[in-house]
């Protein structure tokens, strides 16, 4: 009898914590999470003022508030803001510099530990993608410690999600180079073999320095004079991947045909790339999953309006149009805005939804069909709470599949509109130009300069596949040979 009672006792107990909200959770065990959290505020601190940096330097406000009439006492917030944004960080230029010059006898001067520009540049990639790793190590620790102390159950379907995950060799390779190539645009002013400014935006107002063997004395030139006398041209003017140019200045992936380090180019080139990506793509699945819950809940002629908007969008010219919404917003504010990816951006969103539409239709009609959305229905709960609660969660596994292949779509398409003139702006860095500026010395000593940008968009293209595959056959393991996801995306389609 007190074993039926203290059976009785722990499933009571068990479903008065399975209602319990997390923050009463941690409250009565505080300390995992509170040594968590310490461990995050730290990894975060030693980068707070790169991350300011980030908000006060790189996102274009006077541009953006341009429109509106100013805030007062915006100065006094702009100060205090930039004197954040110039706290020193572990991982910066300043702490491991690779800028400097070689001195016959002395060895070379200003660099990290006297060490070469190359080994210098090295050790700080080394110490990024180090700290990008303890970043994510300390995030996946955060699921461990909620699943261990936080979560009421022993076992959820995410378990198995994770475990087969954790399995999926082509969608581990995935994640591993989508997560370099985020930890390349978001860490590009430390990665970069040159900053921005210096090497690309404004070259002759920046000045360095080298040793002049003919003078016999470290003299000073600008950056654009070096950058003219270390251009890949092909033949014999060329300086190619793993180099030195005259300057001592250390080229990762060689030159441009401006001189301009194409390194540097590349990493800067990766955060226009990621945020045309990331911004369109919100766009398209916002719009995406909730054109089909409104769809799926109501159905009939609603369902029917959705079907044929998204086939007007569909055939319209894509090409065509964004020229054309390209050179019409070029002059307005918005326009100006990344030297016109924004534009970019919201151009592949508002023509890109359909096709996430029409792969999340078919399993949000599956749902609608269900016993407990009939059930939600018949007790008068509001159509948003049921679509937001009952739905929701069962459309968004496929919502990511796709999008993540989406997203090496779009970075293919920006990268060929810059390929053809007509993507992002110059000087803004953005990869499909950098293939552009080498098409001409593609059988020359300069054949860097297109086959490097070429390489790394075909991996990550490639790599966001991979992560798209891996997540489908992590959700669903019978997708593989064909099986339910495949299905509910072609009764989306076809229906």
């Amino acid at each position: 009898m007190s074993t039926d009672n203290t059976d009785d006792a722990g499933a009571v107990l068990v479903e008065d914590f399975e209602d319990r909200p997390i923050r009463e959770r941690i409250a009565e065990n505080p300390r995992p999470a509170a040594i968590w959290a310490l461990g995050f505020a730290a990894l975060v601190a030693v980068q707070f003022g790169a991350i300011a940096g980030v908000l006060v330097n790189s996102i274009p406000w006077g541009t953006l508030l341009g429109p509106f009439p100013p805030i007062p006492g915006s100065g006094s917030v702009n100060a205090a803001g930039q004197w954040v944004a110039d706290l020193p960080t572990l991982l910066s230029r300043e702490l491991v510099p690779n800028e400097g010059y070689y001195v016959p006898g002395e060895g070379w001067q200003e660099t990290f530990l006297g060490l070469s520009p190359a080994l210098a540049w090295a050790f700080r990639v080394v110490l990024v993608y180090a700290y990008a790793a303890a970043f994510v190590a300390w995030i996946w620790y955060a699921y461990v410690l909620f699943r261990r102390h936080y979560r009421y159950a022993d076992w959820t379907p995410r378990d198995d999600v994770v475990a087969r995950l954790r399995t999926h060799r082509w969608g581990q390779f995935g994640l591993v180079i989508v997560l370099a190539f985020v930890v390349m645009a978001l860490f590009a002013p430390v990665l970069a073999t040159a900053p921005l400014e210096q090497n690309i935006v404004d070259p002759y107002s920046n000045t360095i320095e080298y040793y002049d063997n003919g003078a016999g004395e470290v003299v000073e030139t600008t950056a654009g004079d070096a950058n003219r006398e270390s251009a890949s041209r092909g033949g014999d003017s060329n300086v190619g991947p793993m180099s030195y140019d005259n300057y001592d200045r250390f080229h990762p992936l060689g030159t441009m045909p401006s001189g301009q380090d194409l390194f540097t180019f590349m990493v800067f080139g990766a955060r226009v790339s990621l945020l045309i990506g990331l911004l369109s793509l919100a766009i398209s699945s916002v719009a995406a999953a909730a054109l089909a819950l409104f769809g799926a809940y109501y159905k009939g002629k609603l369902d029917l309006s959705f079907v044929l908007i998204s086939d007007s969008v569909q055939a319209m010219p894509r090409l065509l149009l964004l020229v054309l919404l390209s050179v019409v917003l070029a002059n307005t504010w918005i326009g100006g805005l990344y030297s016109g990816a924004v534009v970019l951006a919201l151009i592949f969103g508002a023509t890109g939804w359909p096709a996430l539409w029409r792969a999340v239709r078919g399993p949000a009609l599956q749902v609608a069909d269900r016993e407990w959305i009939d059930a939600a229905r018949s007790y008068g709960q509001a159509s948003t709470t049921t679509m937001r609660r009952h739905m929701l969660p069962y459309i968004l596994g496929y919502l990511l599949i796709y999008a993540s292949m989406t997203l090496g779509g779009i970075i293919v398409g920006v990268a060929g509109l810059s390929f053809l003139g007509l993507g992002v702006d110059s000087p803004t860095p953005e990869w499909g130009r950098a293939i552009n500026a080498g098409q001409d010395y593609v059988t020359t000593s300069s054949w860097h300069i297109s086959l490097m940008p070429g390489i790394f968009i075909v991996l990550v293209v490639t790599a966001f596949n991979a992560l798209g595959d891996g997540i489908r056959d992590a959700i669903d393991p019978q997708s593989d040979g064909g099986g339910d996801a495949d299905e509910a995306a072609a009764g989306g389609t076809g229906a």
